[in-house]
């Protein structure tokens, strides 16, 4: 993974919100709420219709044609030159690292991908590094307290660097306690189509995961990445674990009074 720099200077007032295929079919609110921090810093967030998926589905189970066509599909829909934010760090991972690849037989393709890789930020990442939003300022007024465990999914680690991100917003909120747990670099079991293929394999794993961190007497997981949180929580739920799951996109507009605005 390369280092990235960060744009300096003026703000931007535009971005584009790829919303992702599980945002859009399972975790809606956790898009709106997305939507919602990056409106409250005063950019005005652009949604094309036409987005769908990202193509690490049909990438990841070996199949490079067709993930090639998935992300063709979307290449034309984010033309101006304002960031493209990704509630999920594996599929800005996708995006970022891997959509260039894809069209490399292609030079007209693969400039135009290329291009918007470089415009891809996780959703944290972005508030964080280039917004540089205050969130122990924001959160300061909000009661109660919280003792959470985070979960960076893999792509997000290995292809985006976003666990440095969150750890640092989390742990910014007043009122806000990050326990670790000795499983939490660990895969969840999910891997997309791994979890189909291999059934067994991915519920042991995700059953350690959420042994660890109840482990800890943590209230709840947070994560950015909605198929690891579908396969925790619903596991969870499964086992009668006492384990809630939240994203990281909600989580940080309820921690910083966004439900009482």
């Amino acid at each position: 993974m390369k280092p990235r720099h960060y744009p300096t200077g003026k703000r931007p007032t535009d971005v584009y919100l790829f919303g992702t295929c599980l945002v859009d079919l399972f975790m809606p609110q956790a898009g709106l709420d997305a939507v919602k921090l990056l409106e409250r810093e005063g950019l005005t967030v652009h949604f094309p219709r036409g987005q769908s998926c990202c193509g690490q589905p049909a990438y990841s189970s070996g199949n490079p044609r067709e993930a090639r066509e998935v992300a063709r599909a979307q290449l034309g829909l984010f033309s101006e030159p304002w960031p493209v934010i990704v509630p999920s760090g594996s599929c800005g991972g996708m995006m970022r690292q891997h959509w260039p690849a894809l069209f490399e037989d292609e030079p007209e393709a693969a400039a135009q991908a290329t291009e918007l890789s470089g415009r891809i930020y996780e959703l944290t990442e972005f508030l964080v590094r280039v917004l540089n939003v205050d969130f122990g300022a924001l959160g300061a007024a909000v009661p109660g307290e919280e003792r959470v465990v985070l979960h960076t999914s893999c792509g997000a680690r290995r292809e985006m660097g976003t666990r440095v991100h969150g750890v640092e917003a989390v742990d910014a909120l007043p009122g806000v306690t990050r326990v670790e747990h000795e499983r939490e670099s660990e895969c969840c079991g999910f891997g997309g189509t791994f979890s189909l293929k291999h059934p067994d394999i991915s519920g042991a794993m995700v059953a350690d995961k959420i042994a660890s961190a109840c482990a800890t007497g943590c209230d709840r997981l947070v994560s950015a990445d909605c198929g690891c949180l579908l396969n925790i929580g619903h596991a969870a739920k499964h086992k009668g674990a006492p384990l809630s799951v939240e994203h990281l996109a909600s989580f940080l507009w309820r921690r910083t009074g966004g439900d009482a605005a």
